[in-house]
């Protein structure tokens, strides 16, 4: 179909030399830094200066104020799609994400993000926090174009405070509060690069659940009479305007502040039931108040302080908009769906486009043009006039049956274009020179049989950081589908834990015709690592757990069934199965 995308492509193509044309208006020698922030669960209402009149966020007010503030800006209903098509340019759903865990929150590793666009032009680039678009290399950061990266993978952390981390594939110990830490790294390697221009993308996991924060912060909401949860969530929000600010006054000490362009957005609306200025719905909906977020733009000297710039906008325009501004030329494939922002950045726009912006998420869909939202939510169509009913009150989809039925044509359209090439689960790349060591978390397993006949996820689902448990049937059993790149002996480790009772059940690790048995010969009974919590959490809680080495393994290039099956056991249970690991040597 006709679509925004390509004229937005064909605009791009030629990209590289207005990016510089623009370099050399401002009298610049060196391409701009770029400091891309991302929190997670901060809503729109999570900022002072949108009304909210209890949180304190001084700093990313300031921030607002020095540039451009954006005041429909969209990005997917939760946080895999949106860092998908943030670093992408792209709808989530071409990208191969379509859910949050068990691997369907990978990106194909062919997708180009924007620190591949940008390291190719001679930026150093780092990311630190929350990745939440693939574990295993080449989906990981390293193989999507972070030099350095520390933080996880996962859609979420247990521990928030004197945690673990990774970094490059190696796990850490830290020390304090991760929002704290996670900035640590981010200005060391702002430090680092100081005299070449760099990507520091600093995607931080608060407010995102465990509610954890140090004490100074909780208190000072907790004595407004609020509840644990949200004074938890307005303690943490707090936290981060302080690193947020830590992060700006490192650049005046480099005196890079105006050679940087610096950009503030949140990757869903908020995770509880909040100030979100009157919007309907949060964290999950296709409603305004799921999709709509801060998004704040300031290069002082290059943009106009003080900017509230009202076309709509989304996720998918950063990517067009920072190879502009920088003078990158765009991967010629693949194509674009965003536009670049600068014509409004710039007061340019002469003929800014009527777009439509979409969005997608567990079988709902929605369309927002610059005045209409239609929602399309099972049986029930939805049709808001956002100007004169911002808070989608009355649903006007049977009196404008006309604009109803164009705008859910186009979504059908869209959705059936973008979702052509299917899902097919990917398989663990295993054996990359880059990455010898692969963990496959058991919540990235498949069961054999349904989950809670025999065998099952602690959650419900297999969230991040669960592991397989309640293995009572002998005949069921997890497994991953793997690839092997590089034929070699892989020495197989599986995380376990299991009571006295089980000891003497015999174990086999098979690949294809390839396989190993064991015996579990040693007790695990795990203990709970405490976690300071402020209210219940849903999140499993991380705990200790035993080693079991298998022994080697050969295995050719090619694609394998990975399964770990019980071939006796003593007592009730197999064990509780947290992760199979394979080295290569």
């Amino acid at each position: 179909m006709p679509s925004l995308s390509r004229r937005t492509f064909l605009h791009l193509a030629g990209m590289a030399a207005l990016g510089t044309s623009l370099l050399r208006c401002t009298g610049r020698e060196r391409k701009p830094n770029i400091l891309l922030i991302l929190t997670d669960d901060q809503g729109w209402g999570d900022i002072h200066s949108h009304g909210n009149a209890v949180l304190d966020t001084p700093t990313l007010d300031r921030l607002a104020a020095s540039g451009a503030r954006f005041d429909r800006f969209y990005v997917s209903p939760v946080c895999a799609p949106t860092r998908a098509s943030l670093l992408t340019g792209r709808y989530y759903l071409r990208t191969h994400v379509h859910g949050v865990t068990r691997g369907q929150e990978t990106m194909y590793s062919e997708e180009v993000t924007i620190a591949e666009m940008l390291k190719k032009a001679g930026y150093a680039t780092g990311c630190f926090g929350k990745w939440h678009n693939g574990v295993h290399y080449p989906h990981h950061p390293n193989g999507q174009g972070f030099d350095e990266f520390i933080g996880f993978c996962a859609g979420h952390w247990n521990n928030y405070i004197d945690t673990h981390l990774e970094h490059n594939g190696r796990r850490i110990e830290t020390k304090g509060y991760i929002a704290d830490v996670l900035t640590d790294h981010a200005l060391q390697f702002m430090e680092k690069n100081k005299s070449r221009p760099f990507l520091c993308y600093v995607p931080y996991n608060p407010p995102h659940s465990p509610f954890q924060v140090p004490d100074t912060y909780f208190d000072k909401y907790k004595s407004q009479g609020v509840d644990d949860k949200l004074a938890s969530v307005y303690a943490m929000c707090e936290n981060l305007d302080d690193n947020i600010a830590r992060l700006l006054n490192k650049l005046d000490q480099l005196q890079l502040t105006h050679d940087t362009l610096v950009i503030f957005i949140t990757d869903n609306g908020p995770n509880t039931k909040r100030y979100n200025g009157n919007m309907r719905g949060r964290k999950g909906s296709v409603h305004e108040g799921g999709v709509r977020v801060p998004c704040f733009i300031s290069w002082p000297g290059e943009i106009e302080a003080g900017q509230v710039i009202e076309p709509i906008s989304a996720h998918i325009d950063i990517l067009p908009t920072l190879a502009e501004l920088t003078g990158v030329r765009v991967p010629s494939e693949p194509e674009l769906d965003g536009t670049s922002l600068v014509p409004l950045l710039k007061k340019t726009s002469q003929d800014w486009p009527d777009r439509k912006l979409f969005q997608h998420w567990g079988g709902r869909g929605a369309v927002r043009t610059p005045r209409y939202r239609l929602t399309l939510e099972g049986d029930r169509i939805g049709l808001y006039d956002m100007i004169e009913d911002p808070a989608e009150t009355e649903n006007i989809a049977d009196e404008r049956s006309d604009i109803t039925k164009s705008l859910k044509a186009a979504y059908q359209d869209w959705y059936k274009e973008v979702t052509q090439r299917g899902y097919e689960p990917l398989p663990i790349p295993v054996g990359y020179d880059e990455w010898p060591r692969v963990e496959m978390p058991g919540h990235e397993a498949y069961l054999s049989k349904e989950a809670g006949q025999g065998i099952s996820y602690v959650g419900k689902s297999g969230w991040a950081n669960d592991w397989v448990t309640h293995w009572t049937d002998i005949d069921a059993y997890p497994f991953w589908e793997i690839e092997v790149v590089k034929e070699a002996d892989y020495e197989v480790t599986l995380k376990y834990a299991c009571p006295p009772e089980n000891v003497g059940t015999r174990i086999e690790v098979r690949a294809g015709a390839h396989r190993l048995t064991g015996e579990i010969r040693n007790a695990l009974i795990p203990e709970r690592i405490e976690s300071p919590d402020r209210v219940p959490r849903k999140e499993v809680y991380e705990q200790t757990w035993g080693r079991l080495d298998m022994g080697r393994l050969h295995l050719p290039k090619g694609r394998y069934t990975l399964s770990v099956k019980a071939l006796s056991r003593p007592g009730k249970t197999v064990m509780d199965l947290k992760a199979l690991i394979m080295t290569r040597k």
